[in-house]
């Protein structure tokens, strides 16, 4: 009976209705009480996002100047001159292939599971209007902020392997993940890449063919052409100060990084409903916020469909 339960659940969340009315229905309805729908560049971003599961974007024009950009700039510049031996030293280890799952070919300036301050740069970017907006609409509802983190990715001769192949994530129905570019990235440098239309709200239902690495379900380059065609991908090269909201839960790969290196921060946002596991912590007390849209971000764990905002 457990079992079978369990099966019940698990199709209920990944049926869309009933994650978003049921599962979530308290921070829905409070979104859909109190928020104002964005314009300008945000809602051309959110037409994209609900069309392909993708937009690109960047900080002059969503932002609008927004100083917190400079100030993450400056503050990721910092931490590499204090990083600067430990990245040397894990730049020297990107091809090593030997242990599948340790991704040596990227630096994450705060680990597998950050310890964060609230107050820092990383976190109010994140929480920073102009990107609360464009999440929330997409998801209909208020989210919660799940992690951040700086990558540096090394150039490495080594074949595509892990994230740099095709795959879903797998923290919810509809994850919404924001990458900034800190260089410039071109084709040699690894940039996201994207199949439009392979989310939940796109058109795209074929699943690619997979083999299984290290237990994850990854696809190469062709057995995704035979479901979205190579022309059709997105490949998200750009500027410094390139911004890409992505739905991860559609597919994706990213990273293979051949002649240059890429330096982004990113930041992760999923329903409050979602029974991932907690993917960071705080280093200190979060605040209660008057503000609803932080206010759910930054609750500490999840809760449930009841909500009260």
């Amino acid at each position: 009976m457990p079992s079978l339960i369990r099966r019940v659940s698990l199709a209920a969340r990944r049926n869309p209705i009933t994650w978003k009315y049921g599962f979530n229905l308290g921070p829905t309805l409070a979104y859909a009480r109190a928020a104002a729908r964005p314009g300008g560049e945000a809602e051309r971003v959110i037409e994209d996002l609900n069309r392909d599961g993708i937009a690109v974007t960047n900080v002059e024009t969503l932002l609008r100047g927004s100083g917190l950009f400079f100030s993450l700039d400056a503050e990721v510049a910092r931490l590499e001159r204090q990083e600067a031996e430990r990245i040397q030293q894990a730049r020297e280890s990107a091809n090593d292939t030997a242990s599948l799952g340790t991704k040596t070919f990227l630096y994450e300036f705060f680990g597998k599971r950050p310890r964060l301050d609230p107050r820092s740069v990383f976190v109010q970017f994140a929480l920073q209007p102009q990107i609360l907006q464009v999440v929330n609409a997409y998801f209909g509802m208020y989210t919660r902020f799940r992690e951040c983190n700086v990558w540096r990715t090394f150039r490495t001769a080594a074949p595509a392997r892990e994230s740099m192949l095709w795959h879903r994530d797998r923290e919810d129905l509809q994850i919404l993940k924001v990458f900034v570019y800190l260089n410039d990235v071109d084709e040699g440098a690894g940039p996201f890449v994207y199949a439009p239309g392979t989310h939940c709200k796109g058109s795209r239902r074929s699943e690619p063919e997979f083999f299984n690495e290290n237990g994850v379900q990854r696809s190469g380059d062709e057995q995704m052409a035979a479901v979205v065609p190579p022309e059709q991908w997105t490949r998200a090269t750009g500027v410094k100060g390139t911004v890409i909201f992505a739905d991860t839960h559609g597919y994706h790969k990213g990273g293979h990084a051949t002649t240059g290196e890429r330096l982004l921060y990113h930041c992760m946002f999923t329903s409050p409903a979602s029974e991932s596991p907690e993917l960071m912590s705080w280093s200190s007390e979060v605040p209660r916020a008057q503000d609803p849209a932080i206010a759910v971000a930054t609750l500490a764990s999840r809760r449930g469909p009841w909500l009260t905002i």
